[in-house]
């Protein structure tokens, strides 16, 4: 999940690391990833994807977008229709199409866990804020913002919202999102993640000062893994695609992968290589490449 805003502007060519071996799935991240500022999948890019699967390489679409923010790439899965959502929550079958999708695997948040995390976020960066995402529900307090552009089902404190009685009290828990009017992103991050230790894994995918808290071990990475296990798939097979903090773990993890030209320092940092801004098809220039040199 990320709203619109560039972290850089670099668009220097792909660096490519030495291919060892042969890739069987691409995953890549959505937002400021596969898709242009506008939310759009390039033509290009549309293209790649077909021939990727038409290649035999699996494409997963891994992201921090619940479910019912997939419609912008439903019509351009293939073969298995699986995406990973919620930053590794929730594997969801995109088959069904808009308000059909199916949920194959949620890794939710304890409610103990999660009200531990608003309790000590509270005290370690008082003024946070915060809303509740559920396999279907979205709720929000009062002062949470509209970030994204939805109407949430339920206003009242975060500490209501996850009582056993709350709203939604029959529906997991995903994940919660942090926000503060004030502090620094990548700031904010430091503070959450040592204030809440093991209790909760916390990302954020946001330009500003918004954090997404999972359930402790929950990540891209690790539904990631799950999900090319169960297919005989190695991290060395992998190939991976990011641009924000939420990706750094998928990115160490694959065996292959690459940060955006307008990625945030870390995701450079954590990538083996790395491909051109989202704007520029950096995506579909990588697997035009690799596809290319199979042949």
């Amino acid at each position: 999940m990320r709203e619109n805003g560039r972290v850089t502007s670099a668009t220097r060519q792909p660096e490519t690391p030495a291919a060892a071996v042969p890739p069987r799935l691409i995953a890549t991240d959505l937002d400021g990833t596969l898709l242009r500022d506008d939310k759009s999948v390039s033509p290009r890019t549309v293209a790649a994807l077909a021939a990727a699967e038409e290649a035999g390489v699996e494409v997963f679409f891994v992201t921090g977008r619940p479910a019912r923010w997939m419609d912008v790439v439903s019509d351009h899965v293939h073969g298995h229709g699986l995406a990973i959502c919620g930053n590794g929550a929730a594997v969801v079958d995109l088959h069904g199409g808009p308000g059909a999708h199916r949920f194959v695997k949620v890794r939710e948040l304890a409610r103990e866990n999660a009200l531990d995390a608003v309790r000590l976020l509270r005290e370690a960066a008082p003024g946070t804020v915060y809303a509740v995402e559920q396999t279907y529900g979205f709720h929000q307090e009062p002062d949470y913002p509209k970030l994204h552009m939805e109407i949430p089902d339920e206003l009242a404190p975060a500490e209501d919202l996850l009582a056993p009685d709350g709203p939604g009290a029959v529906e997991p828990v995903l994940k919660i999102l942090a926000y503060h009017p004030t502090l620094d992103p990548d700031g904010f991050l430091t503070t959450a993640r040592l204030a809440l230790g093991d209790r909760a894994n916390v990302t954020r995918s946001s330009p500003s000062a918004l954090l997404e808290i999972s359930g402790p071990g929950v990540s891209k990475a690790s539904t990631l893994a799950l999900c090319c296990a169960e297919r005989g798939i190695s991290h060395e097979e992998v190939v991976a695609f990011g641009d924000m903090p939420n990706d750094v773990e998928m990115l160490t993890w694959a065996g292959r992968s690459y940060a955006m030209g307008n990625a945030h320092p870390d995701v450079i940092a954590a990538a083996s290589g790395r491909t051109v801004a989202n704007n520029d098809d950096g995506v579909a220039v990588v697997i035009e490449r690799m596809l290319a040199q199979r042949a």
